[in-house]
């Protein structure tokens, strides 16, 4: 009997790319299973560790009535209420400054940031992202620092070369619009470090609110030329003058934020949030030079407000926008004087606090 070899024909390309094709959604099909289930199971976890979190930071609410209770009623001495205390707080720091504050309740994040970018969480869960929004903080200031300072300084120094000692309105006017731009920034960013936990002073953050005001009304303030232009423009350059010792000092206060911060997160001391300023930042000798400048700045800010309050009630440029910016600007002097000197005492008690705590565990 003749055999006969018959050839199977060959798979046509078509059912090959339909294999291909079938085996693609297959893996899809699991890995969106796949990723479901875990994320199933990472928002059931997360609901659970929010509760604990809830839970602790009430039991420690609890506790420490419970301590002033028992201490109202004599029944706890001065050293173990030390002693209790002091488990408290580090309870409350782990809580509060460790990978655990991903859990607690975000703060509100403030009108602020409603208005400009809606019922939007800006409240990062993870700590390296959180690190991340910091050290943008940190590079923004340091970009705006030196354009602070560079860029009064030109105005300056054109006015004297070139402009024969009277400033055209367009460059300073420029330069107002451009700090409006820089105070939102800045507000907007620490609004979102304080909606992450930073504990940041309230103040700083309506000191900027202050100074977009100012900035705003400082662009419809209509910069006059000859005659009499030195007499004038003297609110102007007074203003130019504070803007430059302004960048003197952001750029001391943000080479010591980001040095002190650095040092405390290496330390494992600090929230990665902290906003560290200037006047609360630093070693002791960092502190002896920088406060000088800060409250020297301070003073030369209400110096330049009072002027310009006189430049105006005495007819020389009697306008609404010199009273206003005069009165801004004596406000953010004195709230920054009472704001650096409570920052500096609370740094004082935390300093005497540690010390304490350092010399009872030496003899214990």
């Amino acid at each position: 009997m003749e055999r006969v070899d018959e050839m199977a024909p060959a798979p046509a390309p078509t059912d090959k790319l339909k294999e291909e094709v079938g085996k693609v959604m297959e893996e899809a099909r699991e890995l969106q299973e796949s990723g479901s289930s875990l994320l199933w199971k990472i928002s059931n976890e997360e609901q659970s560790l929010r509760q604990k979190a809830v839970s602790l930071e009430s039991s420690i609410r609890r506790v420490r009535y419970l301590i002033s209770s028992l201490v109202t009623q004599k029944l706890l001495d001065r050293d173990q209420v030390s002693k209790f205390e002091e488990e408290l707080h580090r309870a409350s720091c782990i809580i509060s400054d460790g990978d655990a504050a991903t859990f607690l309740p975000a703060k509100s994040q403030g009108r602020f940031l409603r208005k400009f970018l809606g019922p939007i969480n800006v409240r990062a869960s993870r700590k390296e992202v959180q690190l991340k929004v910091k050290e943008e903080y940190n590079s923004y200031r340091d970009r705006t620092a030196l354009l602070f300072l560079l860029f009064p300084l030109v105005l300056l120094t054109l006015r004297s070369w070139i402009w024969d000692g009277c400033l055209p309105a367009f460059p300073v006017q420029l330069y107002q619009a451009w700090l409006l731009f820089l105070y939102t920034g800045l507000a907007m960013r620490e609004n979102i470090l304080r909606a992450n936990g930073s504990d940041i002073r309230p103040w700083w953050i309506h000191h900027h609110y202050c100074a977009m005001v100012m900035a705003l009304i400082s662009l419809t303030w209509e910069i006059e030329g000859q005659p009499n232009c030195a007499q004038k423009q003297k609110g102007v350059e007074l203003f130019l003058q504070w803007a430059m010792m302004q960048g003197v000092v952001m750029l001391l206060q943000n080479r010591y934020q980001r040095q002190r911060l650095y040092t405390r997160i290496a330390l494992g001391k600090a929230n990665r949030m902290d906003v560290v300023w200037g006047e609360t930042s630093g070693v002791d000798g960092q502190l002896w030079v920088l406060c000088p400048v800060l409250f020297l700045m301070q003073g030369f800010e209400a110096y330049v407000g009072l002027l310009l309050l006189k430049t105006a009630f005495v007819g020389v440029v009697p306008k609404w926008q010199v009273i206003c910016c005069g009165i801004l600007l004596v406000v953010m002097a004195a709230g920054n004087f009472i704001n650096t000197i409570q920052s500096l005492m609370t740094k004082s008690r935390f300093k005497a606090k540690m010390k304490r705590s350092k010399t009872k565990q030496e003899l214990d």
